[in-house]
């Protein structure tokens, strides 16, 4: 079995974090920041706003267990895709959508998932498909804050998962 890697954001990265750990096939997450122009950034600086990366989710998985496509599926349905530079009350780009993928396969079934679930929404779908940069883990206290604090679910719509 070889792990594959998925990178994804969708605003504040506990809960997202917290969620995918409750994906069955899902090995080990990580959050951190990436999509950005500067080296190693602390979360305050990304916080601040001008560095340019997003928080995000770092997820290895085992795609025998659960795929890439399943793994998109869950990213939609966690948080709402609509909203730019948003999610809940976290506002700035840090919180961006994003779909960071590793390889031209993650690409093509991003755009095309996109593309099929135009119609199920309103307003314009602002997730931002984009090549995998470096990703930096962030600080200690924030890796699976919610599992630690019981706090941190933010945004993420924690309905119970059909399995």
């Amino acid at each position: 079995m070889s792990a594959q890697k998925a990178t994804l954001a969708a605003g504040c990265f506990w809960g997202v974090q917290h969620y995918f750990d409750q994906v069955p096939g899902v090995l080990k997450t990580t959050v951190g920041y990436t999509g950005g122009d500067s080296n190693d950034p602390s979360y305050e600086q990304v916080c601040i706003g001008n560095t340019g990366h997003a928080e995000a989710t770092l997820i290895e998985f085992d795609p025998q267990k659960v795929s890439y496509q399943e793994l998109l599926k869950h990213f939609f349905r966690l948080h709402d895709p609509t909203q730019r530079n948003r999610q809940g009350p976290d506002i700035g780009s840090q919180y961006r959508s994003a779909i960071f993928y590793h390889d031209e396969t993650q690409k093509q079934q991003a755009i095309s998932l996109i593309d099929e679930l135009k119609r199920d929404y309103q307003d314009p779908i602002a997730t931002e498909v984009t090549p995998a940069p470096k990703f930096y883990p962030a600080e200690e206290y924030h890796q699976k804050f919610t599992e630690k604090t019981g706090r941190g679910a933010c945004h993420v719509n924690y309905e119970p998962l059909n399995y």
